[in-house]
């Protein structure tokens, strides 16, 4: 994808000295005349070039015929003109020097036409050769609310100029981003630092401007609405250095269905990956991900103050007792919990509250300490000092402003999370409202869900940086070989066998059952005799991976006649299941022990995010069932272990009904040698089943049954 990774300098595209529009017009029916006034009416004080060559002033400004008339390198250049021109215009800026151009033209590779790919790839190339960094193109702009500097049509910036706020906005659409995201969060009285929407990301793609935001002193978090990843590798890189500074990242990540996915690449001319894996990499990274615009500015309002909770223990204050209740209730609902105090906690709250209140978590303080100074502000202090609890929440339905206040006090003082849950409004102020604390930087909740939703999202995050922080560098497993196991893969086209699946594996430890091929029946007796024990015989051919559904395998063979006549009739079920086939033989093989859980391991190799690791129930509950983990790149045992945990199933690998725990131990240790496997091989594997790897008793291991690799297409 053009312009990932590309680490480009931003800060004169969001703070120019100079800009040119090119297609200027003072008519305001016209595209370029709205961005125009926009800009003009946001007030930006820089030096200003409109160019058209259809007049000689626009708007008071002397107006140039082109950009390379211009009296200097311009910073930033907005492109307003029909899509078989901005080619020319792009070279004519190449040739005045600017940094940075914004094409607002649509009719590129949005439209899914050839001639569409066409154009904006040659708007790429002139880009590259001559050095200047393009958003868009089918975009509608962007809002620097720290620069004074808008260039958008956008009507969402009407009016007084607001003052810039610590919350980044970074959509590819235009009218998502600025209405619903932008707009919305602002009408709640959060504070924006920057907008863009990048349209087709032909060059600057949302990772670059997400960078941006993340290092920007201004911005403490940024809310993302995503139609499509650009870049995982640069995604994984981006979230990094955004956990090292610890600014969270909100997304909405549209295309959750099928029929969602199309519509996204129909607007963006972008292909999405499988939504279940985009959103295991989101959480792997730290992203946090809604499912809504409301949702991503009420969480983006907790996680601006910068304060992490340590676990999911809630405490809270109600002059209600049935939104307590509430709270509780659908606090469990979301994994919130609402602990008992601490002894000590307890024994402050009684010497604070009326008698008839409570000391319980929720604390109801009755109505009798409404109006009260200082009773909210020092209940809200007493419970933030409990070592058990992890955030706060302050409920107030129809209350004065001075209790409303006094926990704006104290959430600016207490060192954990405080989040406001207003659900009235104020009894003796009507212009205090909740959007006046917001403004102050106190997050406010209208909705018992939303303050729960946002407060869970806060304590994934702290999780999630706190697990982080203990994570010791990722160490290769002893006994894996990638040189050998790419040799043995490099030796192959297309799908490997059976057996030359187990070889590749084995070179990372894998441990596989026993196994030789038979070329005659002669072949089979002499080498199950070896074995001295039932074996399992199954046809060994590239051109039949699946062998259960050709009817070519034969299960716990023995004795000479068996196994001869096991011999021809599975030949006869393979050349009759695909006369074409090419038949290598059949393989003899030890039969596994009894007992062993069946689990499937594999490999994707996804189109976003690359290699994929996959586990699940194996035999036939991954197809009926369906369930399945994931995760994204090199992992450990301790991550393993937690993508095992995901299962439904998860139960059974602790043992249900009497039966013995698993070797869950060498399994995660499994999981991830086959991460390492994926990573190291990724140019070579295109995907890999392990179906069924049984796992025995806790202590006694596993043992890959069956394997199919299938080589990438070089």
């Amino acid at each position: 994808m053009a312009g990932a990774g590309s680490g480009a300098d931003l800060r004169r595209f969001f703070g120019p000295q100079s800009v040119a529009l090119v297609g200027a017009t003072e008519d305001l029916g016209r595209f370029a005349g709205r961005v125009l006034m926009r800009m003009t009416g946001f007030g930006f004080t820089g030096r200003l070039y409109p160019v058209n060559p259809r007049y000689s002033e626009v708007g008071g400004r002397r107006c140039y015929a082109s950009v390379s008339d211009l009296p200097e390198p311009v910073d930033h250049v907005g492109i307003v003109v029909p899509a078989s021109h901005v080619l020319g215009v792009l070279e004519d800026c190449a040739r005045n020097g600017a940094r940075f151009a914004t094409i607002y033209t649509g009719g590129f590779a949005e439209t899914g036409s050839e001639e569409g790919r066409r154009m904006q790839a040659d708007l790429v190339a002139c880009a590259r050769a001559s050095g200047i960094r393009l958003m868009g193109p089918n975009c509608n702009g962007m809002v620097s609310f720290v620069d004074r500097f808008a260039m958008t049509t956008s009507a969402t910036i009407a009016g007084p100029r607001k003052a810039p706020g610590n919350v980044g906005v970074v959509s590819q659409s235009g009218g998502a981003g600025q209405t619903n995201v932008m707009w919305r969060a602002q009408e709640l009285g959060l504070g924006i630092s920057y907008q863009v929407s990048c349209g087709n990301s032909a060059d600057l793609n949302i990772l670059d401007f997400i960078a941006f935001m993340v290092e920007d002193d201004s911005t403490d978090a940024v809310m993302v609405l995503a139609e499509h990843i650009p870049d995982g590798a640069r995604l994984f890189e981006v979230a990094s250095r955004a956990a090292e500074r610890e600014k969270p990242i909100v997304m909405i990540k549209l295309g959750r269905t099928d029929a969602g996915s199309q519509a996204a690449a129909s607007h963006t001319g972008a292909m999405a990956g499988s939504d279940a894996i985009c959103d295991v990499a989101l959480r792997q990274c730290g992203i946090l991900r809604v499912d809504d615009c409301n949702e991503l500015a009420e969480v983006a309002m907790l996680l601006r103050t910068r304060r992490w909770p340590k676990g999911t223990r809630a405490g809270a204050t109600t002059i209600s007792g049935g939104n307590g209740v509430l709270l509780v209730d659908l606090g469990a609902s979301v994994g919130v919990s609402f602990p008992e105090y601490a002894e000590q906690t307890r024994a402050d709250l009684a010497a604070v509250l009326p008698k008839l209140a409570t000391t319980a978590n929720p604390t109801d303080v009755t109505n009798a300490v409404i109006g009260k100074p200082d009773i909210f502000r020092r209940c809200i202090e007493t419970i933030a000092g409990d070592p058990g609890i992890d955030v706060v929440i302050p409920i107030f339905t129809m209350s004065p402003a001075s209790d409303v206040r006094q926990a704006a006090e104290a959430a600016a003082v207490v060192d954990k999370p405080v989040a406001v849950l207003w659900t009235g409004g104020c009894n003796d102020d009507p212009a205090f409202v909740p959007r006046t604390l917001i403004e102050q930087g106190v997050p406010v909740y209208r909705n018992t869900l939303a303050c729960l939703k946002a407060v869970r999202a806060a304590m994934r995050y702290g999780e999630f940086l706190q697990r982080r922080g203990r994570t010791p560098p990722l160490a290769r497993p002893v006994g894996t070989d990638a040189g050998r196991a790419r040799a043995r893969l490099l030796a192959h086209t297309g799908a490997l066998t059976e057996r030359a699946s187990k070889d590749v594996l084995a070179a990372y430890g894998f441990p596989c059952t026993r196994e030789m091929l038979a070329v005659t029946a002669d072949d089979a007796v002499r080498i199950a005799g070896t074995f001295g024990a039932p074996v399992a015989m199954k046809i060994e051919s590239r051109d039949i991976p699946h062998k259960t559904e050709s009817g070519a395998i034969r299960l716990g063979v023995m004795g000479e006649a068996a196994v001869r006549g096991a011999f021809d009739e599975i030949v006869g079920a393979a050349r009759r299941y695909r006369p074409s086939a090419a038949l290598d033989g059949v393989l003899v093989q030890q039969m596994a022990p009894p007992g062993g859980l069946e689990m499937m391991l594999g490999v994707i190799n996804d189109p976003i995010f690359g290699p994929v690791v996959v586990a699940g129930l194996g035999g036939i509950h991954i197809e009926v069932l369906h369930d399945i983990a994931y995760r994204v790149g090199v992992i450990d045992a301790d991550e393993a272990y937690r993508m095992l945990r995901e299962l439904r199933g998860y139960r059974l690998l602790e043992g249900v009904r009497g039966a013995a725990p698993r070797d869950l131990a060498c399994l995660c240790d499994l999981i991830a040698r086959l991460s390492w496997f994926a990573e190291d091989c990724r140019d070579h594997v295109a995907e890999l089943d392990i179906n069924p790897v049984l796992l025995g008793p806790e202590g006694q291991g596993a043992l890959v049954v069956d394997a199919l690799v299938v080589r990438a297409d070089p």
